[in-house]
């Protein structure tokens, strides 16, 4: 009988008493680990003392393939009306959260509604569901709460960093840890920062990686080249160059950097750090129009003015 056969016999028997799986009989996965499975929750705890080191290992390969996963995109994902990348690295006048939709849409965007409103005169509206721009800062909190009780995780985290910012560390950690269980990439990583430097709340190196590692699994750069960090100053360089491929895989400019440090020392392949050079390059163009070059430049003179009038 061969290897896989075998394998997918025991597939088909609770690892603990052997009975087969059945029309009566349903057998469920071990809860860490994808090698054996149970008919029973009594099953699973007698077996636990014998199959608990080939659990933990399992586990953490599962957790690595999971973790070293090349993302899609980045945490920030693409406008949702030009449809292309955010960059990663952005100004506040790059892309701006609709407190109406909780949307974040690019500068380019952002200022082809204004000049389309301007020149027919039009009410001043979201670019992207149309409701009417909030007028006051209240109108804006109400637009937040809204989706708040939509349970839309942007928003939650949006509220939870403001409440962290006039350290109500209690309401923000309610707010960012419903955030980051919705998913939130953003919500990880300021969780993960806050456990890891003991701000706000008690340090625990344990927990900040956890979210940190969410975080990157999300598509987060700036968590993965923490990661990339915390690996090279444990002396795990392998896990490190990886950590900096898939940041500057994204567009990550302080990976590439680092890679290129690698790549002198010989830490990293000439291939994989010429794959990781291409993939940056064509994840930082595919961030880059026409429209938002033209809509940067007409932000930055309106800075300039407004800081001629301050200083006059």
């Amino acid at each position: 009988m061969s290897t896989d056969n075998i394998v997918a016999e025991a597939d088909m028997c609770c690892a603990s008493c052997g009975i087969a799986e059945l029309d009566d009989i349903k057998l469920m996965d071990c809860d860490a680990c994808d090698l054996v499975r149970y008919c029973s929750d009594k099953c699973q705890q007698d077996h636990g003392t014998e199959h608990e080191h080939a659990c933990k290992k399992r586990a953490a390969e599962l957790r690595d393939e999971k973790l070293f996963r090349q993302p899609e995109s980045s945490h920030l994902g693409d406008c949702p009306i030009c449809f292309l990348p955010h960059p990663i690295f952005h100004s506040e006048t790059s892309m701006i959260m609709m407190s109406c939709c909780s949307k974040m849409v690019c500068n380019g965007c952002l200022h082809a509604n204004k000049v389309r409103e301007r020149e027919a005169r039009l009410q001043q509206t979201c670019p992207f569901c149309r409701r009417p721009s909030p007028k006051t800062d209240e109108e804006t909190k109400k637009n937040k709460m809204r989706r708040v009780a939509a349970n839309d995780p942007v928003a939650i985290r949006e509220i939870g960093m403001e409440h962290f910012n006039n350290r109500d560390y209690e309401s923000a950690f309610e707010y960012l840890t419903k955030a980051a269980e919705l998913g939130d990439a953003s919500a990880h990583n300021g969780l993960s920062i806050a456990y890891l430097v003991g701000d706000g709340v008690e340090k625990d190196e344990k927990k900040g990686l956890y979210y940190l590692e969410e975080a990157a699994i999300a598509g987060h750069p700036d968590a993965r080249y923490n990661l990339a960090v915390d690996e090279w100053e444990n002396e795990r360089y392998d896990r490190a160059v990886k950590h900096f491929i898939i940041a500057a895989n994204l567009g990550h400019d302080d990976s590439i950097q680092a890679l290129k440090e690698c790549y002198k020392y010989g830490d990293v392949s000439k291939e994989d750090f010429a794959a990781a050079l291409r993939a940056h390059h064509a994840a930082v163009d595919a961030t880059k129009s026409p429209q938002r070059d033209a809509a940067s430049k007409v932000f930055a003179d309106i800075q300039r003015e407004a800081a001629k009038d301050n200083n006059a």
